[in-house]
């Protein structure tokens, strides 16, 4: 596994995180992507646990793009987790969801997320969305790391 780990993309829809990829690439900002499917997964890669347990826990990502609607544990557990645990609570989450309602959106803020982000159903919207968010998060925002 690559020692530092850029954007972490928890999706489970295979599709959407292949259109993701896909975009990140197509703009260079896909250097050190890991794609994890669920949130049982990425709760153990973020705190060094069961397959990741050789990975050193400050080694964080500087971004994490989260979707919500995912098995095993859901997204807004892994949001949860993350920015309750001084640890990992400065990483920054965006969640990239499909889910609109303001319960969703109000929980996520409440929880600490840095953005909220529902994604576009149109190819070319959800292109120049994923292009803004790795622009954004990989370029010009400055983390505390």
């Amino acid at each position: 596994m690559k020692s530092k780990i850029n954007i972490l993309l928890v999706e489970d829809n295979e599709y959407d995180a292949e259109m993701t990829i896909r975009t990140l690439k197509k703009n260079s900002l896909d250097n050190n992507l890991l794609h994890l499917r669920n949130g049982a997964e990425a709760l153990d890669f973020i705190f060094a646990k069961g397959a990741y347990s050789e990975r050193h826990i400050e080694n964080t990502p500087k971004v994490i793009l989260l979707d919500l609607k995912m098995p095993k544990v859901n997204g807004m557990e892994v949001l949860l987790r993350i920015k309750t645990d001084e640890r990992t609570k400065k990483i920054p989450v965006v969640v990239l969801t499909s889910s609109k309602e303001d319960k969703d959106i109000h929980d996520c803020y409440a929880l600490g997320v840095n953005s909220y982000v529902v994604k576009p159903v149109e190819f070319s919207e959800f292109q120049e969305a994923i292009t803004s968010l790795g622009l954004f998060w990989l370029n010009i925002n400055q983390s505390p790391q």
